[in-house]
């Protein structure tokens, strides 16, 4: 891992040397990286050293090569040195690493009216997802049913991710069951000591319940489609 000021001074010395062979001198690295002394630049390149990202080349002043780039940085198109190429090896080796990395969540069934989501359970499915479509928490999966939501982008037949939660903040979508007999996925409004649902397609009405009617069992997080 490498500081601040060592990134800063990794980058600048490549791409200083991406325009020439020669490395600005230890005078321009101070001023640009804003040190008092050239021995600060010392005791950074020699960690930089030690650490493997440069290498001094012997009887020639000033004269070092960049061996490999800082985590995180993405080489320019027109970058063909060697370092930018190890570089872009070991992002693609990363990328690809997380996007092997998959988790379960379980598919509990679909989600339509007058069907509890505990009354639909199907222990034995499953879909696996990326990490970047789920969060923290406990998640699991359902089928949309119907086009309510069809104007917040969620069609029949879509798989959304849902992240359990017995509260969520206003506007959110939710799956709400209605009197422990009914489940829904709709936008959360909450006016006048009501719980509003309200659905995303002008064809549907919004539905106003007291809150002792409605239970939150979870807010969207993502949405998988499959186009046939």
């Amino acid at each position: 891992m490498l500081t601040q000021k060592q990134r800063d001074l990794l980058v600048l010395i490549h791409e200083r040397m991406m325009k020439g062979d020669v490395a600005p001198s230890f005078d321009e690295m101070r001023d640009l990286l804003g040190l008092k002394s050239k021995s600060g630049i010392h005791r950074l390149i020699t960690g930089l050293v030690e650490r493997g990202y440069l290498a001094r080349l012997p009887h020639r002043a000033r004269a070092l090569e960049v061996k490999k780039l800082p985590d995180g940085y993405a080489p320019p198109a027109n970058d063909t040195s060697a370092a930018a190429q190890v570089t872009r090896n070991i992002n693609a080796v990363h990328a690809d690493a997380a996007a092997s990395v998959l988790f379960s969540v379980p598919l509990l069934g679909k989600i339509a009216a007058g069907t509890p989501i505990e009354a639909i359970r199907d222990e034995g499915s499953q879909v696996d997802l990326p990490p970047a479509m789920i969060g923290r928490g406990d998640h699991y999966a359902l089928t949309v049913q119907g086009d309510s939501m069809i104007d917040a982008g969620i069609h029949s037949g879509d798989t959304v991710i849902i992240r359990r939660c017995d509260t969520a903040e206003n506007g959110r979508i939710v799956v709400a069951l209605v009197d422990d007999a009914e489940v829904t996925l709709k936008r959360l409004r909450r006016k006048d000591g009501m719980i509003i649902l309200q659905a995303e397609n002008p064809a549907y009405e919004d539905r106003a319940l007291p809150p002792h009617r409605v239970k939150i069992q979870g807010e969207l997080v993502s949405l998988m489609r499959t186009y046939h």
